[in-house]
């Protein structure tokens, strides 16, 4: 009797234990039952100035800035938008957007004005539908500090696109919240017709992360994109039916072209992610591991460029704001599938030459600056006419720190770079960089709740020549209605 006492003892303690758990087995976080609540809608406006010797600003100035500050050694910005933010997370829908117009004057260039956002944004329960002009970012680790994604890092300006899935992670119905996913689908425009006239671009990612409230979680991401279709000044039309989208998709081969043909049609290249996170209370330590495939896909850790990625480490704390972040990552691009495309009629699918296409002779790149990991040099600093993305291949240590000291948000960024060029046969370092940088902004009340921000950076070494630059820039925020 003592026994059965105290096995349902227990019992009932595992119960509770169970409860305090919280089994539930879809936890999205939304309640029928929450009110409709309270919606902002916002207002921006500032001005920035970029002051730097040498033939252009410093990198770590305009690098990773979604196109919005200019790579002159002198240049302007006049910003102003309205937007309104997503706000209720437990609400079964949702939805935001914003306006950000940009006014530019450079050095020896004519003024310019672009929308660097234009988008509108809903959710509808986990489902989420994007249209407009908005960046492409799909980083999982600290985006302040992080040095880019290998396919979209937002170093250039955000394009044009519809993009409907599972923007964030959500939990997967009967896994308790320990197995989440998302993914979406993405078409675009590339309308800069730097070399394709009318080119489209196909995106495409899933995400897969287990461990839910464990202390551990682990994580795997897959991208792939293209650039297909449009108009080529030596082919013609490339294609841009139902027909070659879906031989986009599958990367298949089509199109018009005899190497779309034998191949897949359009320019593909892709990444994936594997990340391990360990959390606890005010922490969170990431180490993660990225690669990038043009050719043949293979899981990553297997493939003829498993040596090409991106590698990290990234810790984040609240609990003493001096130091909130830290990171390091290390960049390498050389191998490169190896020295040979083809040799004596075999195949060897080597020599990829990253962010270059024989046909989509602009590349990865979108008005003349990478997509992808900004320290592939963009077609920006080419000498002459090339749209061709000329040093592909590199190495590359990155550390960022940043944090809060009294009001004082700083941030501080450095990296050395060497560069190969596109030749994987050789061994020979071409130039080398290594560009640091300095921010700290602080909103002060007393002026009108603006926020005053500095930014000292420099390039030392043989790829840009010595420069030092600095920005300072001027932004208020304020609610302009609510409902």
């Amino acid at each position: 009797m003592r026994n059965r006492l105290l096995l349902i003892g227990l019992l009932l303690s595992l119960c509770a234990s169970a409860r305090q758990l919280s089994w539930d087995w879809w936890p999205t976080g939304i309640r029928d039952s929450v009110a409709a609540g309270e919606d902002t809608l916002r207002w921006m406006a500032g001005v920035s100035a970029v002051a730097s010797s040498g033939t252009y600003a410093p990198s770590w100035l305009h690098h990773n800035t979604n196109g919005d500050v200019s790579a002159s050694p002198y240049s302007g910005n006049l910003t102003a938008g309205i937007y309104k933010e997503a706000q209720h997370n437990e609400r079964w829908w949702d939805y935001d957007f914003g306006v950000q117009l940009t006014g530019r004057v450079e050095y020896e260039k004519k003024g310019t004005g672009y929308f660097n956002q234009l988008y509108a944004h809903a959710r509808l329960y986990i489902f989420d539908i994007t249209v407009g002009i908005k960046p492409m970012i799909y980083e999982t680790q600290d985006t302040a500090l992080t040095s880019g994604a290998l396919v979209f890092s937002g170093n250039s300006q955000p394009l044009p696109h519809i993009t409907i899935g599972i923007d964030k992670y959500v939990p997967f119905p009967g896994c308790y919240g320990y197995f989440e996913l998302k993914g979406g689908l993405t078409h675009a425009w590339m309308p800069d017709n730097v070399y394709i006239q009318h080119c489209l671009l196909h995106h495409k990612f899933i995400g897969l992360r287990f461990g839910g409230r464990l202390p551990v979680n682990f994580s795997y991401e897959f991208h792939h994109a293209a650039e297909w279709g449009g108009i080529s000044p030596v082919y013609g039309p490339l294609g841009s039916s139902l027909r070659d989208f879906k031989h986009v998709f599958f990367a298949q081969g089509g199109g018009v072209m005899r190497n779309d043909l034998v191949n897949a049609q359009g320019n593909h290249v892709g990444s994936q992610q594997l990340m391990v996170t360990g959390k606890g209370q005010g922490w969170e330590v990431n180490v993660y591991w990225q690669n990038f495939f043009e050719d043949n896909f293979a899981f990553i850790g297997d493939g003829q460029n498993i040596t090409d990625g991106l590698w990290g480490v990234s810790m984040k704390q609240t609990r003493w704001p001096f130091i909130e972040g830290v990171l390091y990552e290390f960049v390498n691009t050389t191998a490169q599938s190896g020295p040979w495309h083809d040799r004596d009629g075999l195949c060897y699918a080597g020599n990829d030459q990253y962010y270059r296409n024989g046909i989509y002779r602009n590349g990865w790149n979108y008005f003349g600056r990478s997509m992808g990991t900004p320290f592939i040099t963009s077609p920006l600093f080419n000498e002459g006419q090339s749209t061709q993305t000329l040093n592909s291949r590199v190495r590359v240590h990155h550390v960022g720190v940043r944090g809060d000291i009294y009001g004082f948000k700083y941030r501080i960024k450095t990296s050395y770079v060497r560069n190969y060029g596109n030749d994987v046969a050789s061994s020979k370092v071409l130039n080398t960089n290594t560009a640091v940088l300095l921010e700290v902004t602080k909103k002060v009340p007393q002026a009108w709740g603006m926020e005053f921000g500095l930014k000292l950076a420099g390039d030392f070494g043989s790829q840009f020549g010595n420069s030092f630059g600095a920005q300072i820039s001027i932004v208020k925020r304020d609610i302009l209605y609510k409902w």
